[in-house]
């Protein structure tokens, strides 16, 4: 039977797919594909904790005082006759040898299936047992998680789809920050999330890989089951689950469409971006890791304006990476560019991406009130200054090899940049003490919080240039927190404040002859290029898929035009809508 779920379009276009439900649990689950030759040892890891469980039961079953109710004797009975049940762990194995799910990712989406067999029996009784079911899984989950296997390195499984011919979408009630590197160059075409925002993570790597998302689905994990075709309309904002023969053609035509408009986008890849009034736009990507420089490349971009170094910390169970692995990754990205600037972020740890439960910073500070208001990005830094320093140490290694540039987020007090300056100073005596050879850096500040952007004048006393990322400076600036689906809603581009901003920002930059850009989201949004244009700036840094969007839009623009324009825009009550009126229509799709 088709249904329709609604939710909130955050990445355009049609994907149409089977069913992956990553189903939602008290532990923390990691979901990973495992090559061919790892599938008999997921099995076996399967089995080690069943038996480990059963001997746990056993020992409770043994310890019970005479005086205990009959009922937690019958209750250890249930649980070890669930243990051993073959639609529990025998059908689990399914899921590794047919779809290649590691152990943990097989155990979730068979109790996804066995827990609506329980939702849909008459038997209140019955009903009541898929608790029982949940605790057992809840066990064997927890003993996995101990049983000293962490995930495999990034792209180790090869294969590109396990799920036979048909396509995948993923479903989700969220996907964790960690979870989507493992995704990200995995088999999926779309994804659906009950949970999140417009600049929730999950939304903002779904534009990246430029492949259509509907987040903020709500019930989407639980109405889809596991192999459900579904139709994902990331303009609407709609997920159809199982369609009609008719608007499976309907929305397969609207997918070729798409792909027509890709392929002639492409086609202005090696086309210098300069406007029609002869200004020299810099198109720069956004990076997670060195293998993506690969893709920057390819996209025409002109450099990396921002590679995110905390990707590198992620999916580690805590072994944080030295300086030796960080420093090869920096070289790579670096040689990878083939002389392109490379601008690197230090590690930006905390809020919608922290580390993994066993790291060491992650258990000291894991009850933060408001993640996003506590200890994360260069606060975070500061407060472990060994890792700091190794960080930096590596960085400037790497700028022996090409055009390094390092850049320090979420930067709000003047204290905070002469610490980090003082860091890097340390950081350069330990390499001269240690002989070591390293190149010359340029040094940039993350403006993310109104604090920075009013401070920009004093900042750039101490730094050499300065990269708006417009996702936090929005959610800060009107105090929204961008991965909550309840206020979502609030989360908004185009306010005046935010506006003004940034366009001071710019402005001030300018002024002082120093280095500005965007790398936020509204840097690859075509809706904005303009409006950023008008304002003076003439760096974007995006992901690469979202380069030849932009590059369009630069093409067709005139910036003398757009920059006597400016100042209705910021001056109205509704900036969208007059930006709009005076840069044509299209900046409101």
């Amino acid at each position: 039977m088709s249904l329709q779920v609604f939710g909130m379009p955050v990445s355009r276009g049609v994907a149409i797919g089977r069913a992956v439900l990553i189903a939602s649990s008290r532990v923390d689950v990691a979901h990973y594909y495992v090559a061919l030759d790892g599938v008999e040892h997921e099995i076996q890891r399967l089995r080690d904790a069943r038996d480990a469980v059963a001997t746990e039961i056993g020992t409770l079953q043994r310890d019970l005082p005479p005086e205990a109710p009959t009922e937690i004797a019958a209750l250890l009975d249930v649980h070890l006759m669930l243990l051993h049940d073959e639609t529990l762990t025998g059908a689990t194995k399914h899921w590794i040898v047919e779809r290649h799910y590691n152990a943990e990712w097989a155990l979730s989406a068979q109790l996804e299936v066995l827990a609506r067999q329980f939702d849909e029996m008459d038997d209140p009784y019955l009903r009541e047992r898929k608790a029982d079911l949940e605790q057992v899984v809840e066990r064997l989950l927890r003993q996995l998680a101990h049983d000293g296997d962490v995930p495999p390195p990034l792209g180790v499984p090869g294969v590109r789809d396990f799920g036979g011919e048909d396509p995948l979408v993923l479903v989700a009630n969220d996907v964790a920050p960690a979870d989507m590197l493992q995704f990200k160059k995995s088999v999926f075409t779309g994804f659906v999330t009950d949970v999140g925002g417009r600049t929730s993570h999950t939304a903002i790597v779904a534009r990246s890989l430029d492949i259509p998302a509907v987040v903020g689905a709500r019930e989407a994990s639980r109405l889809i089951r596991q192999d459900d075709w579904v139709v994902i309309d990331g303009d609407a904002g709609v997920v159809i689950v199982n369609p009609s023969e008719i608007v499976l053609e309907e929305y397969r035509f609207r997918q070729r469409q798409s792909e027509l408009e890709r392929a002639r986008l492409n086609r202005l890849r090696h086309t210098p971006a300069v406007t029609l009034d002869g200004q020299a736009i810099e198109l720069l990507a956004n990076i997670e890791l060195p293998d993506d420089a690969a893709a920057a490349v390819t996209s025409g971009a002109v450099g990396v304006g921002l590679f995110r170094s905390e990707f590198l910390f992620m999916n580690r169970a805590g072994d944080l990476p030295g300086e030796e692995e960080q420093y090869e990754a920096y070289r790579a990205a670096v040689q990878a560019m083939g002389g392109l600037p490379v601008t690197i972020r230090t590690v930006d740890i905390g809020a919608d991406k922290p580390l993994d439960r066993l790291s060491v910073n992650e258990l000291r500070h894991e009850h933060q009130l408001n993640p996003a208001l506590g200890l994360r990005a260069i606060r975070w830094s500061l407060s472990e200054p060994s890792m700091f320093r190794a960080q930096l140490r590596a960085l400037l290694r790497a700028a022996a090899h090409g055009k390094l540039r390092i850049l320090f987020p979420m930067v709000a007090h003047l204290s905070e940049v002469r610490a980090t300056l003082d860091a890097l100073a340390r950081a350069r005596a330990q390499l001269d003490d240690a002989g070591r050879a390293y190149g010359p850096v340029e040094l940039g500040a993350m403006i993310e919080v109104p604090a920075a952007a009013l401070m920009v004048d004093q900042f750039l006393q101490h730094f050499d240039f300065v990269s708006i990322g417009t996702n936090d400076l929005i959610q800060y600036t009107l105090a929204i927190d961008r991965a909550d689906d309840a206020v979502s809603h609030l989360y908004d581009p185009w306010h005046p404040a935010v506006l003004h901003l940034i366009h001071r920002t710019i402005e001030r930059a300018q002024v002082l002859g120093k280095g500005v850009s965007v790398c936020g989201e509204m840097a690859g949004d075509p809706a904005f290029t303009d409006v950023l244009l008008a304002m003076g700036l003439r760096s974007f840094s995006m992901h690469p898929s979202r380069v030849a969007s932009v590059k369009q839009r630069v093409l067709r623009a005139d910036t003398r035009r757009l920059a006597a324009a400016v100042a209705r825009v910021l001056a109205a009550e509704s900036p969208a809508a007059e930006a709009a009126s005076l840069f044509g229509g299209a900046l409101l799709n």
